[in-house]
């Protein structure tokens, strides 16, 4: 692939792992499936299970691995076409599927700002 396939796939992956990842720990859909790991978080008595139900409770941690499922998936590779390259775009595609998740985070957290202020200018 050129440069600009490359860089095209990434923010696609980038797109993707971001959506896949913010939906299941962060939106209503999954909320009774992300409790049961949030109280196995809690409540596990080895490090082991601990940190496995924390990975689909944290959308940094579970983008790796919808990243890994992804890449598996694709064959995407950046710069080198051979494992290498697997192995950037791990560390990669993630990184930009988290300015991705943070933009969003922002955007709703202004947009409920702003639904704020006008329910209050309603009110005066």
């Amino acid at each position: 692939m050129n440069l600009h396939e490359q860089i095209f796939g990434m923010i696609t992956l980038g797109l993707a792992v971001a959506s896949v990842s913010w939906t299941f720990t962060q939106e209503e859909i999954f909320k009774e499936m992300r409790e049961v790991c949030e109280r196995r978080v809690a409540n596990a008595q080895s490090i082991f299970e601990r940190k496995f139900f924390y990975v689909f409770t944290c959308e940094y941690c579970f983008s790796h691995w919808v990243t890994l499922l992804f890449l598996i998936f694709s064959g995407f590779r950046i710069l080198i076409d051979d494992f290498r390259g697997n192995v950037l775009a791990f560390f990669v595609i993630p990184w930009i599927a988290n300015q991705f998740m943070s933009l969003y985070r922002r955007l709703r957290v202004e947009i409920k700002r702003e639904n704020i202020l006008a329910e209050k200018e309603d009110k005066e």
